[in-house]
Parts: structure tokens; sequence; C-alpha cells
């Protein structure tokens, strides 16, 4: 069953891809607890060290299983572009 045509399934497939790669490398930094995504934690002001490091492994940890939540739905949005374009390339031969 056709839902999108041989072009957008096509893209749909390429930007599945690229969202996984990217997901998942994010996913491993936030797990590793790169300096360099600090910037992007939802971190406020704490009166003791102690309390930042809490909240900053806390924030980490759960980032890092939000990419890899949002790369596992890319990979069923891979599967179902992947579908389509298969469908389109079967009517068209």
């Amino acid at each position: 069953m056709q839902i999108c045509g041989p072009k957008l399934s096509l893209c749909g497939l390429i930007l599945s891809v690229w969202g996984i790669i990217q997901l998942t490398l994010m996913g491993i930094f936030y797990h590793m607890r790169s300096v360099a995504l600090i910037e992007d934690l939802p971190l406020n002001h704490y009166h003791t060290p102690k309390e930042f490091f809490n909240a900053a492994d806390l924030a980490y940890s759960q980032n890092a299983l939000n990419c890899w939540i949002a790369a596992c739905i890319y990979v069923v949005t891979l599967l179902v572009s992947g579908q389509q374009f298969y469908a389109n390339s079967r009517t068209t031969a």
C-alpha cells in the first residue's frame, strides 16, 4: 500500500539514517558526560557543588535516554520509509 511517493520515501530514508546516526552519537556523548554539551542541560543555580554535580549527572542521563528514544523513533521512520520506497519501486518497474 502506497502512502507517499518515491521522492518523499527516499527523503524519509535519508533523513532517518542521518537522525539515527546523529542522535545515537549524541546519546553516547551525553552518557560519557561530555563537557561540550553542558550548555544544553537544564541546570539552575545551586548552593553547593555537590548539588550541582548531582543535578548535572541526572540531566546528562536523562538527555542520553531522550536521544536514544528519539533514535529508536527514527528507526521506525526508516522502516516505514523503506517499505514505501520498496512499494513505489515495485509499481513503477
